[in-house]
This record gives C-alpha cells, structure tokens and sequence, in this order.
C-alpha cells in the first residue's frame, strides 16, 4: 500500500545527487554542500502533499531552492573566511573507488549512498575550484549553472532573479576570469608520473630533485583552520617549498605517503601513525608543479577518514 509520503521520498531520491554536485560546485564544500540538500528536502516536505503536487516540475524547484540557498551563504562567506585562521582551500574528495569502502585489506565503513557521490570532473579539479573562489557570488551561479550544468540563461535567470541579460554578462565576466589564470590541462598519465617522482624524492630529503620538479615560481598553500599546524601564508619559490618539505618530513618521523587521486587527479595523501593528517592536490605547466594545495583542517578531511582510507 503506498503513503503519501512516498511520491516526495521520490523525487528527493531522484534528485540528491543532481543537487549535491551543484552545490558543492557551488561553494566548494561537501560538508556545506551536504547541509544545503538537507535544507532544500526540508523545505520541499514542509509542503503539503496537495502543494507538492501542483508543482510542475519537482526537479527544477529542488534545483532553484538549492540554488538560492548556496547564493545567500556564497555572500556571507567572504565574511567567514576573512574570520578563518590562515588560508581557506576547498574541501579534497578522494576517488570513487575508495570513498565506498576504501583499499583492500584495511578496515572498511559502510558503503556510501551512491546519491552522495559527486561527479569528478574537470569542474571539481582543485585548481578550478580555486578560480571559483575568486568570483563574485553572482558570477560563480551564473557561470557553474550555465558552462557547467548547461542551463539555459533564461532557466539561470529564474533561479537566480535576475535577467537574461545579466546572467549572460555575469557568466562572460567568469569566463573571462578563468581564461586568465587557468593552465593548460596536462594528460593525467604525466601528472602522475611527475606527483610520483615528487613523492619519491621527498621521502629521499632529495632536496635537489625536489627543485627541479617545481617550478621556480610555484607557490604551496596550506589550510589547518587553526585546528593544526599549518603555515599561515603561501610558501612561494621552489628552494623555499622544499627546504620547507624536508623540514616536515625531519619532524614527523613515520610520515607516510600515499599516490592518491585528489578531486580526479593524482595527489598524495600523508599519514601519520595511520592517520590521514594531509590530502595534497597539484596543478601542473610544462612538466613541472606550480601549484601545492595542502589541506590539513580534520573538517574538510571527513571524506577521507570516515570511508576506510586510513
């Protein structure tokens, strides 16, 4: 025998996942991504049945209500990470493959429900997120809702109230943005092999090969929140990041690293006694590294500590 219930538990399982991807795409967070679904259900089964039912399209109001949530918390953020202890990178995902039940032989969590998976694309790779950080909020809906989820402007301009026009203007300026600071993409094959060499070389205090692997401009950045050690600024220049690696590595003895991809590219994962302390992502010119996102806050780490990857 059917409840009412049961049409709404439908179209939010249909849903979830289309609006998990969104929002964390969005505001570069699962966690928040995460609270942000859970308030649009909440909404949507605060209506009545009759109401439900007279909503045309399901889908469509989930993905505005979700929208208009991520667009109010994208303009309290700047507030929040001006507040944050040190740089703020987004949240890492670790593959599929090891957010269900992690490598073999370790002890494993439950699956996780697939509706939580989100898509790893070239729109969630760090380096993009890190350019999304740097849009207004109205620029940064616009552009993932039209370049990334191909919503037509009109559909955008619904969601967001605005027009047409402006949601066409405000993705432009994003796009604009992204052209001027995004690298060529380099094949997944020679990232690794360059991230591996990396990785060897900084087990060996190979501080000469670790040079030659970055570029002489390459920056590192680190995010702890405050919740653990973390060097506050950038670390800019290839002798500085690897005399500041070898320093790390001399004051964690037992550190251990791990090849992983981060966000659909390969990266490294740093544990220590077991536990994963760091999740390391790269962005690549010319062969050689010249970006190091290093995230290190315990917060932004649930996905790879809750699933079986230590």
């Amino acid at each position: 025998m059917s409840t009412p219930s049961e049409p709404g538990l439908s179209v939010i399982v249909d849903e979830r996942r289309h609006l998990i991807n969104l929002a964390y795409r969005l505001l570069g967070s699962l966690v928040e991504a995460e609270d942000v679904v859970q308030e649009t259900c909440a909404r949507w089964y605060a209506m009545s049945q009759a109401r439900q039912e007279a909503i045309e399209s399901p889908g469509a109001w989930l993905t505005t209500v979700a929208t208009r949530i991520c667009l109010d918390l994208l303009g309290s953020a700047r507030l929040r990470r001006e507040r944050y202890v040190g740089e703020w990178i987004p949240e890492p995902l670790p593959d599929r493959t090891e957010w269900i039940g992690g490598p073999a032989g370790g002890g494993r969590a439950e699956p996780v429900d697939p509706a939580d998976w989100v898509t790893l694309d070239e729109s969630v790779n760090m380096a993009f997120l890190v350019i999304l950080e740097s849009m207004t909020p109205a620029e940064r809906v616009a552009f993932i809702l039209h370049d990334v989820f191909r919503y037509r402007f009109a559909e955008v301009a619904e969601m967001v109230g605005r027009t047409p026009t402006a949601c066409r203007q405000l993705a432009s300026s994003a796009r604009r943005r992204v052209r001027a600071v995004q690298a060529p993409a380099v094949p997944a094959a020679g990232q690794a092999r360059v991230v591996r060499h990396f990785k060897q070389a900084w087990e060996a205090r190979d501080i000469e090969t670790l040079v030659g692997l970055l570029d002489p401009d390459a920056t590192m950045t680190a995010d702890g929140g405050g919740m653990v050690g973390a060097v506050l600024r950038p670390v800019r220049g290839s002798e500085r990041i690897a005399q500041y690696l070898i320093h790390i590595a001399d004051n964690a003895p037992g550190l251990t690293l791990l090849e992983r991809m981060v966000n659909g590219h390969p990266g490294l994962v740093a544990q220590h006694a077991g536990v994963t302390a760091t999740v390391a992502a790269f962005s690549l010119t010319g062969g050689r590294i010249t970006r190091i996102w290093a995230v290190r806050n315990p917060e932004k780490l649930r996905s790879w500590t809750e699933n079986g990857l230590n």
